[in-house]
């Protein structure tokens, strides 16, 4: 080999390693057992568009610009809206058709997918709240004829996994975490905490603009709203009844009336931007919010508390908030991908002088309760702490440390589950899902 071919060999080897490529098995398997016309939605920076370019075939690319334009990805050319209207119906047939920011197009193309329904295969690709609202809403002209895949962040266990090729331990777990958001994975150099801070210090507006997009469809006074409640949630406001409080003291609804925001917070759900909870155990039905981005907390924490995008703000006081989070974040990471190993809804107890970090029930039975103490060291009086609050509990008990060696004694009446632990449950889960796809 030539010394030109060895270095081209090494830089092409070099950008192999470089590039992280997560095969998004799941959302895979979704799209795949959908039907023939499927709309995949969400907001900005899911991977989206990845996913179809990357793990899907197709035979038509069409991508909306946003003066409603149309560029056609396989020949290069462009069409009006209004040629593009034309030209669809033709090109539906045995292959497949990706339309990518469709809701660009004006609101009457929803009428002429309507009218084509069921010829061909055709995915749909939009990021804006509006439109997933009218699908999702009983009166929509898609409903019925277009399946709806939510593409929100990574799976929690398929980034994990993925990731263990590269790292271990604590630093893992917590990149996982944060590697959810597909746009950080190829910027990513570890240790994570030290890329976040500095991360989110150079491009903090960036990250508050993931779902700036989502509301760009939306009256002035509506986005204010949903802003107000993301950095709300943030601030430990979880319920629509402080938030209500938080939205009426700002001017921004006429009334402190808690149903009035169950839109707005409906909405947020379902874009996969926030996570609901019930409240286990409570007579009339409650529930708590939190964000389902840990980045996305991180940047609207920092935001309300201190004003970060607006005001110079170094990276050694962005990194203090980072440490500061990361084991709130780390929690809800392993609650969550606990819920989807088991099978499990997530709950929140609420008891005075009582806190547990995971509770995960089938129907109204607790099946495991969980404390995730992510230090390295748990003291033993820590610990009788710890084995006191799952004592209440007549279920399987867990706790979940960053090593074996944070404890000073094994714990009473409860697993403990490591870095590795998790991986390992993850493989079997990923296996399992595959063995039910492939089946």
């Amino acid at each position: 080999m030539c010394e030109f071919h060895r270095k081209l060999y090494q830089y092409i080897l070099f950008r192999i390693i470089l590039v992280r490529i997560i095969p998004r098995r799941i959302e895979l398997g979704k799209v795949r057992n959908s039907g023939s016309w499927v709309m995949l939605y969400g907001r900005r920076k899911t991977g989206k568009t990845f996913l179809v370019e990357h793990f899907l075939e197709y035979d038509d690319y069409f991508f909306v610009n946003r003066d409603g334009t149309v560029f056609d990805r396989v020949s290069g050319e462009h069409f009006t809206h209004s040629e593009f209207v034309k030209l669809f119906p033709r090109i539906l047939g045995d292959g497949c058709t990706v339309i990518d920011e469709f809701h660009r197009l004006p609101e009457s193309f929803l009428d002429v997918l309507h009218s084509h329904a069921g010829k061909g295969r055709v995915l749909l690709l939009t990021s804006t709240l509006w439109l997933a609202k009218r699908l999702l809403n009983r009166k929509s002209p898609l409903l019925g004829v277009v399946a709806p895949v939510k593409v929100g962040l990574i799976d929690e266990r398929e980034i994990l996994v993925e990731m263990s090729r590269e790292l271990r331990g604590k630093e893992l777990v917590e990149s996982a975490v944060y590697l959810r958001e597909p746009l950080l994975i190829q910027p990513f150099k570890p240790p994570i905490r030290e890329f976040l801070a500095t991360y989110m210090h150079s491009a903090g507006a960036m990250v508050g603009e993931l779902v700036g997009e989502t509301f760009s469809e939306e009256e002035r006074t509506m986005s204010e709203i949903y802003e107000a409640i993301l950095r709300g949630i943030s601030d430990g406001k979880h319920t629509s009844t402080e938030l209500s409080s938080l939205l009426h003291s700002r001017g921004l609804i006429s009334k402190d009336n808690p149903g009035v925001l169950q839109k707005y917070l409906t909405t947020l759900v379902n874009m996969g931007i926030l996570d609901k909870r019930l409240v286990h155990g409570k007579r009339r039905k409650k529930f708590v919010y939190t964000h389902s981005s840990p980045l996305l907390d991180l940047h609207f924490y920092l935001e309300a508390k201190y004003s970060y995008t607006e005001l110079e703000t170094p990276v050694e006081f962005i990194r203090k908030v980072v440490n500061a989070l990361v084991p709130r974040h780390v929690e809800w990471f392993v609650e969550s991908l606990l819920s989807e190993i088991f099978g499990l809804r997530p709950v929140k107890i609420e008891m005075p002088d009582f806190e547990i970090d995971i509770v995960l029930a089938y129907l109204k039975k607790v099946e495991i309760a969980g404390e995730v103490k992510w230090r390295e060291h748990i003291s033993g009086n820590e610990l009788r702490k710890i084995e006191d609050r799952l004592s209440k509990f007549k279920c399987r008990k867990i706790i979940v440390v960053p090593s074996e060696d944070s404890m000073s004694r094994s714990p009473k009446f409860a697993q403990v589950l490591t870095p590795d632990d998790l991986i390992n449950i993850s493989k079997e889960s990923l296996e399992s899902i595959s063995s039910g796809h492939s089946g």
